[in-house]
């Protein structure tokens, strides 16, 4: 019996001295690190759209929908489940770039109520006569954090908007959306119509 009790006091003290000496300190809530590939970006031109840009080569494109006047495309991101829908209109006139603007302006506001604040901002290229809005939605749990549409005032209308795939927690995937958003402002800037 004093054996045992002597191997459990060493077995006891063992175990306290090996967890001892440390104290604990809870760690601060943070989010898996997420690293981004260098964007590498190449011409879109191979499909029949009257329209050029490039595009970030990590990224696929999809064709869902052309009937010469309408198109609807696809820029996917499967590493991170996320998609940029792209939708062209050719315009007849005033008053269709005025029903553009204005289905874009409401496709945004549907994202107000959860949006913390919103940047815009106007591009424009006389030189390839792009003319563009926009908007980058802040605020934790914005389903969409970027949109845009770019336009030439006469025939053209493109519109565009970022989603993930993911319960919406933008802080967690701030390094993913700043590389698509930054791939997004690119293909504005490199957008030509034909």
């Amino acid at each position: 019996m004093r054996i045992r009790n002597i191997l459990t006091t060493l077995f006891v003290s063992t175990i306290l001295v090996a967890c001892g000496g440390n104290d604990y300190s809870p760690k601060p809530q943070a989010y898996l690190r997420i690293d981004t590939p260098e964007a590498h970006y190449v011409a879109v031109d191979s499909l029949p759209l009257p329209f050029l840009f490039e595009m970030n080569d990590k990224a696929e494109l999809s064709l869902k929908k052309n009937t010469g006047h309408e198109i609807w495309l696809d820029i996917n991101y499967p590493q991170w489940s996320g998609v940029v829908f792209l939708t062209y209109k050719h315009l007849r006139g005033v008053n269709d770039l005025r029903g553009q603007t204005d289905t874009s302006t409401r496709m945004l506001e549907k994202h107000y109520q959860f949006a913390s604040g919103i940047d815009e901002q106007v591009f424009e290229s006389d030189d390839h006569t792009v003319h563009a809005v926009k908007w980058h939605l802040k605020g934790k749990n914005v389903a969409s954090t970027y949109q845009f549409y770019a336009t030439d005032s006469v025939h053209h209308f493109l519109r565009g908007a970022l989603f993930i795939n993911h319960a919406p927690n933008n802080d967690s995937l701030a390094p993913v959306l700043d590389y698509m958003q930054t791939d997004l402002d690119h293909l504005i800037e490199t957008l030509r119509w034909r």
